[in-house]
């Protein structure tokens, strides 16, 4: 190894090794091109010097040999060094067989110019001279990379013409003596410098290697983290939803029952806490679903004023009920939104300032600031210090809530508004100080249009009657036992199974044919309802409506869930919206069936 200029053979770290073996590969990289030019060199200053009769033919063609058979060596030994498997095993052996044959050319260059002419005067030896100090100055970018190499060329090469010089009674090469006082020095100190930069370099290469292994490495670990949390997560939701989804459907059976009215209370109580529970799920799926990629985006012109007047009331209560004022501003302006998104993101912003606001007020207002909207939620809360704005907008993290609240929610809010402002293009800044309050500021862009585009009402369901045949292919007994109370309670024939050939067994003595599927996703051996769906078509022979319910979150289940083109309703599912979907899937049905009808008539 090189060490400061001297060769050891001590025991070296890694790190160094590693700088040894890329210094003994820069120099076989680079040897081919520096020998050959020194042996093209030894023959033209031959062959020169016979030409001006100053050296002796049988002097000039062995000097002129040696040096050759030096560079072929070299050339030889980068051969045998490029097919060697143990190369870098063995890097001290290849560097000290390299630095022998430098050590041997630089002997013959060294001789040139004390021996090689033997006539001529001082005029000769000097252009001998010359050659060999180029030769000399040349090995620094040649064998520079390896300070053993470089001086066992470089020394022997000049140090005898020095002496030469010195014990000379010439006073011409007295002078010569003197330069070279300076040369040798001074090119030795740029070999030594550049011997230095090139293991500077190599060294900053390596740890920046190391660096990005370890990136990588950190980078890996993070995303089976993260893989890991998905997944704990999901089986975490589906194993929570399953009985949730049940307690609610049996709730919703018990309201069609006659009961006392503290009976009625406590129905009550129990259902508030189930639509708690469920809005904490929701946040966990909304994460989910953002993360599987699944959330579209359906842009369209809406009235910003009409968002916030519907959204904005449902909060005023809970503001007034802690002593805060809850103010909006109307706005007239028409956007180009997905409003539903939109209103995902007001929500969150609104419930987390109510959360977080305990005195003061709430004010949501619009400014307009060139084609764009800015949505603006203030509060007068505890505010959040600038070192933990970039952290509130992530997962599970919350300010002041150590002990892990559950009335204080998940963490998840804001994470979803970042998500959610990233997949519709809008710019969210914060703007927080200590003790004073918040706000959080969502830009939407403005329409070409001024005109809202019409959206159709959704339709009246309370006078739907209930009827058809149900069926209902859930692994879950007391999920099926539910859904078979509930079912019958509205009014539908129901058939609950746990299985597809289970519901194929059962339905090949039922005369009439389904007029819904309602599938859990997952079901056990493997079997999911997608599956199940399509093998109750295949048996009729008919697209029968259906529809998923699924407590799963994970993200790949998600995506395939939506990529099957039928209703997917997530656990637990209200019963109004479960309702609403049986009748609205039943209700289609029978539209298109009445349209195929007419046609077949008209035909």
């Amino acid at each position: 190894m090189a060490t400061n200029g001297r060769f050891s053979l001590a025991p070296i770290g890694p790190l160094a090794r590693r700088i040894a073996v890329e210094q003994i590969d820069a120099l076989f990289a680079t040897v081919t091109l520096g020998v050959c030019a020194a042996a093209v060199s030894a023959v033209l200053l031959t062959i020169v010097l016979q030409y001006l009769r100053a050296v002796d033919l049988w002097t000039g063609i062995p000097w002129a040999s040696y040096i050759v058979i030096c560079a072929a060596a070299h050339i030889l030994l980068r051969r045998a060094y490029r097919y060697s498997r143990l190369a870098d095993r063995r890097w001290r052996t290849w560097a000290v067989g390299f630095s022998a044959i430098c050590a041997a050319e630089g002997v013959g260059w060294g001789w040139a110019p004390i021996g090689l002419t033997t006539a001529g005067g001082f005029e000769i030896e000097l252009i001998v001279v010359l050659v060999t100090l180029a030769m000399a100055a040349g090995a620094i970018p040649t064998f520079g990379f390896y300070l053993p190499a470089f001086f066992a060329l470089f020394l022997p090469a000049t140090i005898p013409f020095l002496i030469a010089s010195i014990i000379s009674a010439d006073p011409v090469e007295h002078a010569c003596a003197l330069l070279m006082f300076v040369f040798v020095p001074g090119m030795g100190g740029v070999g030594i410098l550049a011997n230095r930069s090139f293991k500077q370099l190599v060294s900053l290469r390596i740890r920046t290697e190391a660096m990005a292994v370890d990136l990588q490495r950190q980078k890996d670990i993070a995303e089976r983290a993260s893989a890991a949390k998905t997944t704990f997560l999901a089986a975490a939701s589906h194993d929570l939803r399953q009985p949730l989804h049940a307690l609610g459907l049996f709730v919703g059976a018990l309201r069609g029952i006659t009961m006392p009215p503290e009976a009625k209370r406590l129905i009550e109580q129990i259902e508030v806490s189930t639509s708690a529970m469920d809005s904490l799920f929701t946040a966990l799926l909304d994460i989910s679903r953002l993360d599987a990629g699944i959330v579209e985006v359906h842009r369209r012109r809406f009235s910003i004023g009409s968002l916030m007047d519907r959204v904005c009331p449902d909060y005023v209560a809970e503001a007034t009920a802690k002593g805060v004022s809850f103010v909006w501003k109307r706005c007239t302006a028409i956007v180009d939104s997905d409003p539903v998104l939109v209103e995902r993101i007001l929500r969150n912003l609104l419930s987390n300032a109510v959360r977080y606001t305990d005195s003061g007020r709430i004010v949501i207002g619009c400014r307009r600031r060139g084609a764009s909207i800015l949505v603006q939620v203030w509060d007068t809360g505890p505010g959040i210090p600038p070192d933990l704005q970039d952290q509130v907008f992530q997962e599970y993290y919350q300010i002041g809530n150590a002990e892990r609240d559950r009335t204080k929610g998940l963490g998840l809010g804001l994470a979803i508004v970042r998500r959610l402002s990233d997949l519709l293009g809008c710019e969210l800044t914060l703007c927080s100080q200590p003790g004073r309050g918040s706000c959080f500021e969502v830009s939407v862009m403005l329409a070409d249009s001024a005109v809202a585009e019409a959206q159709s009402a959704p339709a009246d369901l309370s006078g739907a009657l209930a009827r058809g045949l149900v069926v209902v292919v859930d692994d879950e007994v007391a999920i099926r036992e539910a859904m078979l109370s509930l079912l019958t309670g509205w009014g539908y024939d129901v058939i609950a199974v746990g299985s597809g050939d289970e519901a194929v067994q059962r339905l090949s003595t039922c005369p009439i044919r389904p007029d819904l599927v309602i599938c859990d996703y997952r079901l056990r051996n493997g079997e999911n309802g997608i599956s199940v769906v399509e093998q109750l078509r295949s048996e009729y022979n008919e697209a029968i409506p259906a529809m998923l319910i699924t407590g799963d979150t994970a993200p790949d289940r998600l995506a395939e869930a939506q990529a099957s083109n039928l209703l997917l309703l997530h656990k637990p599912v209200p019963n109004g919206k479960l309702r609403a979907a049986i009748v609205n899937l039943i209700k289609a049905a029978e539209t298109d069936d009445e349209s195929q009808a007419e046609l077949s008539t008209s035909g």
